[in-house]
């Protein structure tokens, strides 16, 4: 027996008016196909390192943007200075450094200023120049080198002679020659320096010499891609070379770019609080992790917390930042297995 709706077995058999079982299946289903991007965000929420990482550099984030707003409800400022917190030797009053109730990490030897609002002010100061320096650093190298992979022959010559010649400076040495020659030509020996010369001087030199990690990234990535179909198709039609460049190869870069931004930017915040260290990064009156910690080596044996304060802010701040860095090369990963 059969009829319109069942085969000679019992099956069920689909009518011209109805669509195909596994169509509407799929369709109920809502089983849609996702971007790399979708992905990569699937594998970003299921790594606990990274959402740790993540709210770690958020807080550090809120914090250093709520600079004046922390510095309001704490009631002191960054070069407020309390004497009567120091003993004749200059030492604070107290255990751990001074530590109280208006003083939650104690007061700064000598100086007597509060170690929590110069870690808050000081954290706001390098996270200000890293991401700048970062960000300027990333749109110089990627320009480089999708210019030089794409182009080729003399221009990737040039550009890559330009790349060794800057790996070959030794970035420490330049900087205790360029930065002193640098302020003495704005600035003579009785002026006092403005509170944004050191910092935009700072950003200015490492993006001269940190530019060369994205290029060559970028430029190896464009050498795989300029061949493809979809760059010749562009071509064929009369696309431009700035088409070409930044609206077909630049999105299929996305990925690197964001990898290597997020992993040198604890670099960067890194080697800003070693200038400051070795005293030609940030000077006084603005705060600074790096000027901080240097000024704690005086008294590791007096005050340890004080050195202990300000280095383990610095320790978790580029921890954080490496956490979230490879968490997130993982997930943009398409042969991770995380």
């Amino acid at each position: 027996m059969t009829d319109g709706a069942t085969g000679p077995v019992g099956l069920k058999v689909s009518t011209p008016d109805e669509p195909p079982a596994d169509v509407s299946t799929t369709a109920e289903k809502g089983i849609l196909g996702r971007s790399p991007g979708q992905l990569a965000w699937l594998r970003l929420k299921r790594d606990r390192t990274a959402w740790f990482s993540g709210g770690a550099l958020l807080f550090f984030a809120l914090v250093a943007i709520a600079a004046p707003l922390i510095e309001r409800v704490y009631g002191k400022g960054p070069l407020d200075r309390f004497s009567d917190k120091l003993d004749g030797n200059g030492n604070p009053l107290g255990y751990l450094g001074g530590v109280s109730s208006e003083h939650w990490l104690g007061v700064q030897p000598r100086l007597g200023r509060d170690i929590l609002i110069q870690i808050v002010y000081g954290m706001r100061t390098s996270l200000l120049v890293a991401l700048t320096a970062a960000l300027l650093t990333i749109m110089l190298g990627v320009v480089i080198g999708i210019v030089a992979g794409y182009l080729g022959g003399k221009v990737d010559a040039v550009l890559s002679w330009l790349t060794d010649l800057t790996l070959a400076f030794p970035f420490y040495i330049f900087c205790f020659a360029f930065v002193p020659i640098a302020v003495a030509q704005r600035y003579g020996p009785t002026d006092q320096e403005a509170s944004w010369f050191r910092p935009v001087l700072l950003i200015v030199v490492f993006v001269l010499f940190n530019w060369t990690y994205s290029a060559r990234l970028v430029r190896g990535q464009v050498l795989t891609l300029r061949e493809r179909e979809f760059v010749e198709a562009a071509r064929a039609s009369g696309a431009g070379l700035g088409h070409v460049l930044f609206r077909q190869l630049l999105p299929n870069l996305w990925a690197p770019i964001l990898v290597t931004f997020s992993l040198n930017v604890p670099a960067l915040i890194t080697a800003e609080a070693a200038l400051s260290f070795l005293g030609i990064g940030i000077l006084e009156p603005t705060p600074d992790l790096g000027r901080l910690i240097a000024d704690s080596v005086n008294y590791v044996r007096d005050d340890p917390a004080f050195t202990l304060t300000g280095g383990f802010t610095l320790f978790a701040l580029v921890l954080a930042f490496n956490l979230f860095g490879d968490s997130l090369r993982d997930a943009l990963d398409p042969k991770s297995d995380r």
